[in-house]
């Protein structure tokens, strides 16, 4: 029971800590004190502790001189290479799944996302369900780096996505009920499609340059709203960014 408690604390001190990192509440270069987040947060130090050694590991903290940890900044350009990165991971998972050949089983799976994400989308001029899609979106990313059994690759693909501007739905943000938004959320689904198309189809190099090509949305989406997305609001992790 004890261990149990303990890691509900930890779930729980990790997801605020980095719903305050994301969202601004903590901006780069924040010195976080131990002490002080177990009492705010109501719970002991050791959960604290191993929230902290989690985002670490993620990437949004840092270990500072003298012990404790720092909220990381990023400068714009090591935004721009995480998404590529994300972009080579997840690109290197689709041909190696087209290569090696995956089960009918998976692909029904991950055609069932994709069949599900076209419920997402409205007329032309109708708002997009965003917070379906954004969940279906991370559903056929995960479904796509199981495709291609490798461990190694699995790891190093959560490891990039877990930077908030490098996430595969980091430029499904706010609320946004614009057309250009519309066709942007169009144009990755045909790529969701076509990606499996290809690695169904075996074709190893033409899934691994869709795949590459589908992680600039990202990019694109980024560098379109740098100063803040359509709705008006602050992308997520934009507090993180320092030119």
């Amino acid at each position: 029971m004890a261990e149990s408690k303990g890691s509900t604390h930890t779930k729980r001190a990790t997801y605020e800590l980095r719903q305050r990192i994301v969202g601004g509440a903590l901006p780069g270069g924040t010195r976080l004190y131990e002490v002080a987040l177990a009492e705010e947060l109501d719970i002991s130090r050791t959960p604290v502790r191993e929230a902290m050694s989690r985002l670490a590991e993620e990437g949004l903290l840092e270990r500072a001189r003298g012990g404790g940890f720092v909220v990381r900044s990023f400068t714009y350009r090591d935004v721009i290479d995480a998404i590529e990165l994300r972009g080579v991971l997840e690109g290197t998972a689709a041909r190696i799944a087209a290569e090696r050949g995956v089960s009918a089983d998976e692909i029904r799976k991950i055609r069932g996302i994709v069949a599900q994400i076209d419920t997402c989308f409205g007329a032309i001029d109708s708002p997009v369900d965003f917070d379906r899609y954004s969940e279906l979106n991370a559903t056929f990313h995960n479904l796509l780096a199981d495709l291609c059994g490798s461990p190694i690759i699995q790891r190093e693909i959560a490891r990039v996505k877990s930077l908030p501007f490098a996430s595969p739905s980091a430029f499904v943000l706010g609320h946004a009920t614009s057309a250009a938004t519309h066709r942007t959320l169009v144009m990755a689904q045909t790529q969701h499609r076509a990606i499996v198309d290809a690695i169904e189809s075996r074709e190893g190099a033409r899934a691994e340059a869709l795949a590459r090509e589908h992680a600039r949305i990202a990019r694109e989406n980024l560098e379109t709203n740098r100063n803040g997305s359509d709705s008006g609001q602050p992308l997520p992790g934009m507090a993180l960014i320092v030119d």
